[in-house]
């Protein structure tokens, strides 16, 4: 880990700290708000330990408080997870060719992992980014949901702390830098519109997917600008 580390710039490494710090605000509101709505404190930790998706994690359990049943929550955090896909292909290549490396990778897959991962150039930082967030946020975001849970019933209400809205600025500071070049503002704009134009309509978690249509165009035009490879030539039998 620490050779890890050396391989990342103080800045990447002062920004994944910073987002560990953002996370375990939101992860101890997580905690708090499940056991305040009446959980056991076992429920959000088993599921931070097994699902490790904040996302997902506040929907099953939202579902749940709301009077829906596990099958409706469990559907409900999955389709959330789903955007995670692309994301899977987008940093395959940082999980290492084992099985077991793999499916390790495979949790520790967050939004920030792979933004921390997206941003880097060089094979060896790329890999470190991806393991040094991922590892990192698993344990914080553990910690803070285990404090939360303990001290749920103290918190009282956890919406008026405005913890929540921790989790999407932390994602908004690490996308904005990306949107000064036109070719991703643009499908990044597209989505937003679709999304919020999607959301009075949808359940939670579809809006998200949904937008992921503003992609089409971009996909078409990149295809469109990759030259076609052009057939060597058959030899030519020389005649003699």
């Amino acid at each position: 880990m620490r050779s890890a580390m050396r391989t990342l710039d103080r800045g990447t490494l002062r920004d994944i700290a910073l987002v560990c710090l953002a996370d375990a605000l939101v992860g101890a509101s997580f905690g708090a708000i499940a056991v305040s709505g009446g959980l056991p404190a076992w429920v959000p930790v088993a599921m931070s330990l097994l699902v490790f998706a904040g996302g997902s994690q506040f929907a099953a359990v939202g579902v749940i408080l709301a009077g829906g049943g596990p099958i409706a929550a469990v559907v409900t955090g999955l389709v959330l997870n789903a955007r995670l896909l692309p994301f899977g292909f987008a940093v395959a290549d940082v999980l290492g060719g084992s099985r077991w490396q793999r499916l390790l990778g495979a949790q520790m897959l967050t939004d920030e992992s792979a933004a921390f991962t997206l941003l880097q150039r060089d094979p060896k930082a790329r890999r470190a980014a991806f393991w040094i967030c991922g590892v990192a946020l698993f344990a914080v975001w553990n910690a803070a949901v285990l404090l939360g849970a303990l001290v749920g019933g103290a918190v009282g209400d956890t919406g008026a702390l405005g913890l929540d809205a921790a989790f999407p600025a932390v994602l908004l500071a690490l996308v904005l830098p990306s949107l000064t070049d036109r070719s991703v503002r643009n499908p990044a704009l597209v989505g937003a519109v679709i999304a919020v134009a999607a959301t009075p309509f949808l359940p939670a978690g579809l809006p998200v997917l949904l937008a992921l249509a503003a992609l089409v165009p971009a996909v078409r035009a990149a295809l469109r600008r990759t030259p076609a490879r052009t057939p060597e030539p058959e030899p030519v039998a020389e005649v003699r």
